[in-house]
């Protein structure tokens, strides 16, 4: 397994007649979406020894469009030199060896078709666009000629190898010129062959026509004379052959001494042998081609199906060809083939690159025409990545292209050996879980919301589950069967089940057995289980703990729910997140530390990551489910959301992150510590795995197609780039293609959108939820009237002349609509009517009986032959054949015989109407003939029903009227008149069919309104319609409309739960004031608490303490927040804290007593706290609370109020006179300040809280050895420490007394609790004396020390404890073997990672940065480098000094205490600095201390100092 970096790269751009090249040397190049990757072939890639010699070494970043061309310069020396052609219009010219744009033309007004870098002219680049037009650009002269040869389009252009001024080029229709730029582009050759597109032209490698014997007359198919302008006698065209390859599926060789073609050879149809290909996908041609510099008889050329050909052009009369890698199966592309580019390596082999529409790049070698090696690619965003957990280092990959890839990642031979699986998705992968436990069994799921499983290990088609979700399925896990599918016996249920979490929101279970079958929604589970009356959450991430006990599903709400098996007991629910949560990971279990089994990390879209520990939630199996809302660790530095993390499987707490700020983080989370971030990506992240072998190797994937492994001490930075980096990655991301606007379509699906992708080889948006849907309130009005213009209200009046009578409900309902939304709906089928009805006013009415009148209307003659039939009609006894023909064809005279003709008459006249688009005439005759019915049915028939049609169907009787109603309605439906349909539905007292057609269509608020008023107040309906549209409004971020809809549903809970969404402390406050009116008690409290903490950061302390009065169970908090208040502005007063406050309360005014006492006292007169009772009440509310313990990253204002809430316990403890409690409250707060390394607020602490020293906690606990004891003498001594540190500086004045110091910038973590829990202790002590400028001798003036200070010098004596000394000095052996090793490890595979990089040509200056400050920390000790000590012993001493660890009493390493040498150092000082303030023995005890124990690196230069 090397290690070395790798990339899988964006697949090569398809379609494009030139978008890779290679130069001698071994340099090749392909253009892929917007950039250029370049891959170094041959020796030079430094590959390690046995694999393929390539290696991707970059990338040309700086096109905003697609690339369709690119060229190397083929002139020695410039090799370096490379062109570009891209859709947004440029042509850029490159230097690969700085990667950087040397220059760049804009010349083109049209899209760029072709490209190429003249061969015999060192500075030109021709370019060719879709409307026809070349331009030469002379780079060196920055000179440029427009040449505008033929109005067609461009498909491919190559300059000639042996003439400068000659270039041929291939046209879309099948015309193939050869012009002479010197000449204007005059034409010389117009080639006439190709009946469809020209792909590719190769010119023969040799000038003159001796090479190929081809007869003149031979294959004369065209006339002697080129039908260009004959210039055939001009020395430029003196012999030279050319090569077409055309769609039409031959293949040309042209003679241009001649001017004509010479050879054609049409393409044979080979059998598909094998291939990963999709049947179903007709595929065009590309017909490519290659003329070897060394064989000029010979052509290669692709084929329809990616196959590679070799032709022998000696004998022309036969097609002969060789196939490419013939004898070994599966080596050929299995797509069509685009650009073929030979390469010759330094070691002189010729070998041939391809590449192809299957998505790989294959390497030919032309000596054995044997495919070398393939290098895949991506044709889609890497939406998920997942290593099998049996078959170690194999790597899954979804992607957006429709398949999945295995990369086995430990492939000695074979760096890329990947395989393709495409059958049965077809769509984009954007989930992937391996089986955990059974070989090749991969679980994937979709974009199109299908959830399916595969054997890698076969050629089967995977097993697709029955069940679909809505939408993209965006996480699998696999996890212990639950009910329904457990309820069977051991044999007949998966000891595993697949879980799989989709876009709308729903988890479901499936059965790996019976696929088929149904899967089931956990949610009825989790419901029956908890007996839940709410609505649950939308859920977007479920994830087991690895001992499959424990299932967490993170939710939309950022709310994530921990449930237990075996039926999904709810145990806790942790609020942190507040936003739509995308990833969550548990740590894994073979960790030195079993407890770290318990952490869970997770990322939203916020850009925060919270750890959680959750030993103490899971082991205590709480009765009623528990609510956290204090992470363990957080992790912030990402500046966008997080869309994926994966814990190390090497380390303990060390976690990896990817965002969509476009990198990659690795955390110590255990410090809060971020330690190195990769920025390889040029778009966003979207997943992350950790290679379950090398510690150092991570993978990551993301929207630019690419999948990076990176190592992480290779990375220069160590967070995530803020401010101007961000800004600057953001405008690398905004350098990627844009997508397509879409045309935007009715949104129907309105559940949650974690991702909406879209893909191929464009781009897709991810896990993005689409914005609000219109500018108002989402209900459908806004879209209506965004679809249909309003119209004036002139026409208004004319839209609705004719006589309305409908019952009096749908008047009213018509009305109102027309006042308040001012917009009509006109049948669609109308308009010409509005017309010619506005212009009746001028002109005479419509005839009735058009054609009838006109048959009044004829000559003279007619009229007389009129009566004539007429009389002979009248009177005959009976109608001979002849009369009965003349009445037929003399129709109008129906007016005055019988009333059949009559009725024939009007069936005349009414056929003529509908032809003249007339219906309504049409409708009036029916009427007047009686038919009504039949009226109604013709106009139903035809959609043509009016309001005054059916106001009188109740004429033809009830049934009739309601048919006709029910008709009208559809109609209007499918006019969009969904309102109008529905009023008329309710005339006939169709209320269900009107409600469910006005919600099915959106119109909520229409639809409640109508349920309201007609419906009984309890009908199921009308809380489903709350509820849904209340979904809606939730979705398009209307939260205040959907907290209503839910309050109308009796829905409560999720009232208050929709309003705290937006996050913001008004929200909040309403949210919790909402749910403490309904009764949700715990929500309000919570909510309450969360709206303080946002008021806190803003430091409004009123607001905070109003927000807090909502709930009673809040008042241990309010005592909290009161003390932070008090101190805060006691450290404001002493200048000692960083921000101003907007307003304090009134009661924080008062400075003068001791500050204890003034805190009793504002509590007792603001919240009236007097009786003890009242003291052990809040107490206990506080008791339950349990912060984590602070690191040196932990934000000042949460680590005040970490430190005022264990301050309040203390204070409050003191009043229950339990001086136990209180001493450890105490030293707590102490602890945390001196964890997080500010001095400052650990001094203020003991100024404010012992003014007088410790002496009156030891009256009150008494002289009897309580359990406290050691708990007292930690206190003691960290306040001595403090005084003993002020001392030290008072001495070193001119400063005044310094009491700002700035700890931090050591990670000093000297807690036994910290290194006991998880730390396994501080990175490096470092002595804080070293920051301590040093005085050059004594001072001048002599310093006679006060009484106070010779006391205070005395009681040091308590800081020597010589346990607590022998403690630390075993913690500190510990972490410094610890880094000892990590730092072998490092360095030696620092030294692999150089040793396969620097034998090739570009060593990464990431490497040569990260060399350099390895030295740095063993600068101090250069002196015991000498003695390197072996692996061995190491681990001896490692063992030794936990073993005398864990001799120690469990009192003295519970409670920290000072760093015991570092108190012996400064007294030493002192003793240095003020001779005779330091009594002998005591500086004497000292040195002993320090020779005895001061043996650790940190330590053993100021022992030589000191004790020499």
């Amino acid at each position: 397994m090397g290690q070395e970096p790798r990339t899988l790269p964006p697949s090569p751009n398809w379609y494009c007649a030139r978008c890779s090249d290679a130069v001698p040397g071994g340099l090749f190049g392909f253009a892929a979406r917007t950039s250029v990757f370049l891959v170094r072939v041959g020796p030079g890639a430094g590959a390690i020894p046995g694999t393929p010699p390539f290696r991707v070494i970059g990338e040309l970043v700086g096109h905003t469009e697609r690339v369709s061309g690119f060229t190397f310069s083929h002139h020695p020396g410039q090799y370096n030199l490379c062109a570009t052609s891209s859709d947004d219009g440029t042509v850029k010219i490159w230097d690969v060896e700085t990667k950087a744009v040397v220059t760049e033309h804009a010349l083109h007004q049209h899209t760029i078709s072709a490209l190429h870098w003249s061969p015999q002219v060192k500075d030109l680049i021709v370019s060719g666009d879709e409307k026809g037009v070349v331009f030469c650009y002379w780079l060196n002269r920055n000179d440029s000629q427009h040449l505008f040869i033929e109005p067609r389009t461009i498909f491919c252009l190559t300059c000639s190898p042996h003439h400068e001024d000659l270039v041929a080029i291939g046209y879309k229709d099948g015309i193939v010129v050869i012009i002479d730029i010197s000449k204007k582009g005059e034409v010389i050759h117009r080639l006439r062959g190709h009946d469809d597109e020209i792909h590719s032209i190769a010119w023969c490698p040799l000038p003159g026509e001796d090479c190929l014997s081809i007869s003149q007359e031979e294959n004369s198919e065209e006339p002697a004379i080129p039908n260009g302008k004959v210039t055939a006698q001009t020395p430029v065209t003196k012999g030279c052959y050319l090569a077409t390859g055309s769609k039409d599926q031959t293949i040309r060789i042209w003679s241009c001494s001649r001017g004509r073609g010479v050879m054609v050879l049409k393409l044979p149809f080979l059998k598909r042998r094998g291939g990963g290909i999709d049947p179903t996908i007709k595929e065009r041609l590309w017909l490519t081609l290659h003329w070897p510099k060394d064989q000029p008889t010979q052509l290669v050329s692709s084929c329809f199906g990616g196959e590679l050909l070799l032709w022998d052009l000696t004998q022309s009369w036969r097609r002969k060809y060789t196939l490419f890698s013939a004898s070994s199966e599966g080596q050929n592309h299995s797509r069509i083939v685009f650009n073929l580019c030979p390469l010759q390596t330094e070691d002189d082999k010729q070998l041939l690159l391809s590449t192809s529409m299957d998505r790989d790049v294959k390497c030919w070698d032309m000596a054995t025409l044997e495919c070398c090696w393939s290098l895949p690619s991506l044709g889609g965003f890497a939406y998920s990545l997942a290593f099998s957990p049996v078959d170690m280092g194999c790597l899954a990959i979804g992607v957006g292209d429709g398949m999945i890839r295995v990369w086995n990642t430990l492939s000695i031979k074979n760096n890329y050996d990947v395989k393709n699986f495409w059958q049965g998705v077809k769509s984009k992968v954007t989930a992937l879980c391996w089986h955990p436990t059974k070989e090749g069994c991969l679980a994937f799921g979709t974009d199109d919301g299908k959830v399916g499983l595969y054997d890698t290990y076969s050629n089967k088609p995977p097993q697709i589950s029955s069940t679909y979700h809505k939408k993209t399925v965006y996480t699998l896990a696999w996890g212990p069967p639950l009910p329904p599918i457990s309820l069977g016996g051991e044999g007949d249920r998966p000891s595993l089940t697949l879980y799989s979490c989709g876009g709308e929101g729903i988890v479901l279970q499936h059965n790996p057995w019976k696929l088929g079958g149904e899967a089931y929604d956990i949610n009825k589970l989790i419901r029956d289980t908890n007996s839940i009356k709410y609505k649950l959450p939308v859920h977007t991430e479920v994830s087991w703990k690895a001992d499959g006990k424990i299932m967490a599903l993170g939710n939309e709400d950022g709310s994530i729910e921990i449930f237990q098996v075996p039926n999904l007991k709810l145990i806790c629910t942790i609020q942190q997140h507040h936003k739509l949560v995308n990833t969550i990971s548990w740590h894994h279990e073979h960790g030195s530390q079993p407890e770290l089994s318990y952490l869970m990390a997770s990322g939203s879209n916020n850009a925060v990551i919270y750890v959680h520990n959750l030993k103490t939630v899971i082991e205590s199996n709480p009765e009623s489910p528990v609510t956290i809302t204090e992470p363990y660790r957080t992790l912030s530095g990402h500046t966008a959301k997080i869309t994926s993390v994966a814990w190390s499987p090497h380390h303990d707490g060390r976690l990896v992150s990817a965002s969509y700020d476009g990198t990659a983080q690795v955390w110590d989370t255990l410090r809060e510590e971020p330690l190195c971030n990769f920025r390889g990506h040029r778009g966003r992240l979207l997943c992350v795995a950790w290679s379950p072998l090398d510690p150092d190797c991570i993978y990551s994937g993301a929207d630019d197609f690419c999948v990076y492994k990176w190592l992480t001490p290779m990375q220069e930075h160590s967070r995530p780039p803020q401010g101007k980096k961000s800004i600057e990655l953001e405008k690398k991301r905004l350098s990627q293609p844009k997508p397509k606007p879409k045309k935007k379509k009715k949104p129907t699906s309105r559940a949650p959108v974690k991702q909406d992708v879209y893909d191929g080889n464009e781009d897709e948006s991810i896990r993005e939820s689409s914005g609000p849907v219109e500018n108002g309130l989402s209900d459908q009005e806004g879209e209506e009237e965004a679809r249909e213009p309003e119209l004036p209200s002139s026409i208004i009046s004319v839209a609705s002349r004719e006589p309305v009578t409908c019952t009096p409900v749908s008047i009213g309902f018509e009305k109102s609509k027309i006042t308040v939304n001012n917009k009509v709906t006109i049948l669609k089928k109308e308009p010409p009517k509005e017309k010619s009805e506005s212009i009746t006013k001028k002109r005479k009415a419509r005839s009735m009986l058009p054609l009838t009148t006109s048959l009044d209307h004829r000559s003279k003659e007619e009229l007389h032959q009129d009566c004539l039939v007429l009389a002979t009609a009248k009177h005959s006894k009976e109608l001979n054949e002849d009369v009965s023909a003349d009445l037929e064809e003399r129709f109008h005279l129906g007016l005055f015989t019988d009333r059949t003709a009559l009725y024939r008459m009007i069936e005349v006249e009414g056929k003529g109407h509908l032809e003249n688009g007339h219906p309504e005439l049409f409708h009036q005759l029916m009427l007047w003939k009686g038919d009504l019915k039949g009226v109604l049915q013709t106009a139903a028939e035809r959609g043509e029903l009016t309001d005054s049609l059916v106001a009188m169907a109740p004429v033809a009787g009830y049934h009739v009227w309601l048919w006709a109603v029910e008709a009208f309605a559809k109609q209007l439906c499918f006019q969009d008149q969904y309102v109008k349909a529905a009023s008329h539905l309710l005339s006939i007292h169709k209320v269900y069919e009107a409600v469910e057609l006005l919600k099915s269509n959106h119109f909520y608020r229409e639809a409640i309104a109508v349920a309201k008023a007609r419906l009984r107040p309890e009908d199921p309906i009308l809380k489903d319609l709350y509820l849904t549209w209340g979904a809606i409004l939730e979705k398009d971020g209307h939260y205040a409309v959907a907290a209503k809809c839910y309050l109308g549903a009796a829905s409560a809970y999720d009232a208050a739960k929709v309003l705290s969404k937006k996050g913001d402390a008004a929200s909040l406050k309403t949210a919790a004031e909402l749910a403490s009116i309904v009764g949700e008690n715990e929500l309000s409290s919570t909510l309450a608490l969360r709206c303080a903490q946002e008021l806190l950061l803003a430091r409004n302390w009123v607001g905070a303490q109003e927000a807090l009065k909502l709930h009673e169970s809040l008042k241990g908090q309010r005592l909290v927040f009161c003390l932070l208040e008090l101190l805060s502005k006691r450290l404001e007063e002493r200048q000692l804290s960083e921000g101003k406050s907007s307003s304090y309360n009134v009661w924080a005014a008062g400075t003068e007593g001791p500050f204890v006492e003034r805190v009793t006292a504002v509590w007792k007169s603001t919240f009236s706290l007097e009786t003890p009772e009242q003291y052990q009440a809040a107490l206990q509310q506080l008791q339950t609370i349990k912060y984590p313990s602070a690191t040196n990253n932990t934000p000042s204002k949460q680590l005040l109020l970490h430190i005022c809430h264990d301050l309040t316990l203390a204070v409050l403890s003191q009043h229950v006179a339990s001086w136990d409690a209180a001493v450890e409250a105490l030293l707590r707060a102490v602890v945390r300040s001196y964890d997080s390394g500010n001095f400052t607020i650990m001094q203020e602490v003991h100024s404010a809280f012992l003014p007088e020293g410790c002496d009156h906690l030891r009256d009150k606990l008494g002289e009897h050895q309580s359990p406290t004891t050691p708990a007292f003498k930690s206190l003691e001594a960290f306040f001595i420490y403090g005084r003993l540190y002020e001392f030290w500086w008072s001495l070193s004045k001119p400063c005044p007394k310094s009491s700002v110091w700035a700890r931090a910038a050591h990670g000093r973590t000297t807690s036994v609790e910290q290194s006991q829990q998880i730390d396994s202790a501080s990175p490096e002590e470092t002595d804080p004396n070293i920051s301590q400028p040093k005085p050059s001798g004594p001072p001048e003036l002599d310093l006679s020390l006060t009484e106070e200070s010779e006391q205070m010098l005395i009681t040091c004596k308590e800081l020597f404890s010589e346990k607590h000394a022998s403690l630390q000095n075993s913690q500190r052996t510990v972490v410094e073997v610890q880094e000892t090793l990590a730092e072998m490890i490092h360095q030696h595979q620092k030294s692999q990672v150089c040793k396969s990089t620097t034998n090739g040509p570009d060593k990464n200056e990431s490497e040569q940065v990260a060399e350099q400050p390895l030295s740095s920390p063993q600068n101090q000790c250069k002196e015991e480098k000498n003695q390197p000590l072996s692996l061995p012993e190491l681990t001896k001493s490692l063992t030794e000094a936990n073993e005398r660890i864990a001799k120690f009493p469990e009192s003295v390493k519970i409670w920290p205490f000072p760093d015991v040498l570092e108190c012996c150092l400064i007294l030493l000082h002192i003793g240095a600095q003020c001779p005779g303030s330091v009594t002998q023995d005591m500086q004497q005890q000292a040195q002993e201390l320090l020779q005895k124990y001061g043996n650790t690196k940190v330590y053993r230069r100021y022992c030589q100092t000191f004790c020499t």
